[in-house]
Parts: structure tokens; C-alpha cells; sequence
């Protein structure tokens, strides 16, 4: 295979807006990629939509399907299956800009090398108002826990990473009966290796579905505590700073909680922060279990 990126999209019963992201590919200035679509579980029409887009033959698209495991297991299954230099992902109710491709390939063929991770860019939404906040100017490179950490940028920003990376950095954990673990915990691992190259440019057009876990955050703290216990105990020990440690340590002590496991003190890896951190988690706990919102942030 001689093209440099793959796009990758997770899908699960989303065969009523997949067209959208399909469509945006077909539109790219830069054909050079191929769309990995993995469909986990889905019980709608997404597999005889994807037949009949591979029979067009207009571009490259391999599909897999597996039985339902969460968007993290779709992640994984991606990261085993990618054989090109490159990979981004590009969710099933989000589109790509059309000079997302070229823009990649000729930012990474002029600035890249096995010295980053790969390059952050920007979201924006369907009106092409930016996510968040645009990264500063100034910035050629940068670990992604600092852009948010120590240059307080915010929002969700599109991350291109380097498959070399993503494949051999360990996999999701998958906990029986949860669907759900945090995608920053490759993110942070890989953070610790090398810096993202920065590109302000937009990359993708991000919407935010109500069925989305973006939209559903307290319900998956619910639903999946031991994914996010997991998350948060990697999210501690390597937070960019105290403020941020005793967030992450807020957030683990009610996880634990939720899992009735009350040896959280012993088992973390923050310990002095996470005995300061105890009454808040246990407010925060109280609150996810008797809240009817649906979100505290959209990247939660």
C-alpha cells in the first residue's frame, strides 16, 4: 500500500448520516487515502450502504465488521487493521473539509518526521465556526495535554497520529458490560513520546448528535466506571498540572464509588491527591447519581 493515510470511521447504526462523511471523501482535492469503516454491531442498513459505495469505485474503501464493543474497541480494531504511515479518525456524524487530505499530506511531506506524533488540527462546526479555540500562533509543536493544560486551549481539536504509534502503544481495556473508555488514554501515552506538529487549519466539521457520547457524558460515567477508573488513574499520574491531577483524582474517587470498590486510596497511583481529593469525588458522585442532565461538558 504507497498511500501515506488511512481514514478511519467507527460505526454503530449510524447508516442514517454516514452519507455525509462518505460524501466529503468523494469531494477531497487529494484522492491519496483510503476509508476504513468499522462497523461495530450495527443492526441498521450499514453494511448494504457500504456494498454499494465499494461498487461505485470511486474511492478506496475497506470494511469490517465485529460485534458490538464501544468506540474504543472500534479503535482498537482500526489501530490492528491500519497499514499506512498515517491515520486519522473521522467519526460517523462528522464530515471532512475538502482540502482536509491534501492538507495533511503536504503540511506532514514539508514539517513531518519520526521526531512528532503526527499534527493537531482544528474542528469546526457545520457552519465552520472553530471549535473551542484555535491553537496559538506561535506554536510549531506541542504535547496535546499542554495545548489544553498549560496554553488553556479549548474544545475538541482533530488529530492525525502516525500508525506506528497508535498500533503498538497497549490497547482500550474492555470491561464486560461497559462500552466505553476515554480515547485520551492512547492520546496521553503517546504524548509522553513525542509532540504533536501544530496546523491551524480546519480538518473536519463536527456535529454534536444527541444519541453521541459527547452528549451523553454523565450517562457513560454511569454506564462505564471501570473504563473511566482506568482512564483517570493513567490521567493522574501523567496530568500536566496539580490542578489538572486533582480534577483527574476527583473524578477516580467517584468512578470507584460507582464500582463499590473502596480500595481506590491503595490502588492509586496519586495518593496524597487523591485522600485531598476524596470529599469533592464523593460530591461528585452524589450529583452524576442523582442528576437529570445529560452532560457537564461536550468534551468531557
Amino acid at each position: 500500500m504507497n498511500v501515506t493515510l488511512t481514514i478511519f470511521t467507527p460505526s454503530f447504526n449510524r447508516a442514517y448520516c454516514l452519507h455525509l462523511c462518505y460524501e466529503s471523501l468523494k469531494r477531497q482535492t487529494s484522492k491519496e487515502f483510503v476509508w476504513l469503516i468499522i462497523d461495530d454491531g450495527s443492526t441498521d442498513n450499514t453494511r448494504e450502504l457500504v456494498e454499494s459505495w465499494i461498487l461505485e469505485g470511486i474511492i478506496p474503501i475497506y470494511y469490517h465488521y465485529q460485534e458490538n464493543q464501544g468506540m474504543h474497541g472500534a479503535h482498537n480494531t482500526a489501530y490492528e487493521l491500519i497499514e499506512t504511515e498515517l491515520n486519522v479518525c473521522i467519526d460517523s456524524d462528522d464530515y471532512m473539509a475538502d482540502d482536509a487530505v491534501e492538507k495533511i499530506l503536504s503540511f506532514w511531506k514539508q514539517y513531518g518526521s519520526k521526531d512528532y506524533a503526527g499534527i493537531v488540527g482544528l474542528d469546526a462546526t457545520l457552519d465552520g465556526e472553530i471549535i473551542g479555540t484555535k491553537i496559538p500562533e506561535h506554536l510549531e509543536k506541542a504535547k496535546l495535554s499542554d495545548l489544553y493544560g498549560k496554553y488553556k486551549v479549548r474544545g475538541d481539536k482533530k488529530l492525525v497520529y502516525r500508525s506506528e504509534l497508535t498500533r503498538k502503544s497497549p490497547p482500550y481495556p474492555l470491561f464486560p458490560g461497559e462500552k466505553y473508555c476515554p480515547l485520551s488514554y492512547k492520546y496521553i501515552l503517546i504524548d509522553q513520546e513525542f509532540p504533536l506538529l501544530v496546523m491551524n487549519e480546519v480538518l473536519c466539521h463536527v456535529e454534536y448528535r444527541q444519541d453521541g457520547s459527547s452528549m451523553n457524558m454523565i450517562k457513560q460515567y454511569k454506564k462505564n466506571p471501570r473504563g473511566f477508573s482506568f482512564f483517570r488513574k493513567v490521567a493522574m499520574q501523567y496530568a500536566p498540572t496539580y490542578k489538572d491531577r486533582v480534577r483527574e483524582s476527583i473524578h477516580y474517587v467517584s468512578s470507584n464509588l460507582m464500582v463499590k470498590n473502596y480500595n481506590f486510596l491503595i490502588d492509586s497511583p496519586c495518593k496524597l491527591t487523591t485522600l485531598l481529593a476524596t470529599p469533592f469525588g464523593i460530591l461528585l458522585y452524589l450529583y452524576i447519581q442523582n442528576t437529570k442532565k445529560a452532560t457537564v461538558l461536550k468534551n468531557g
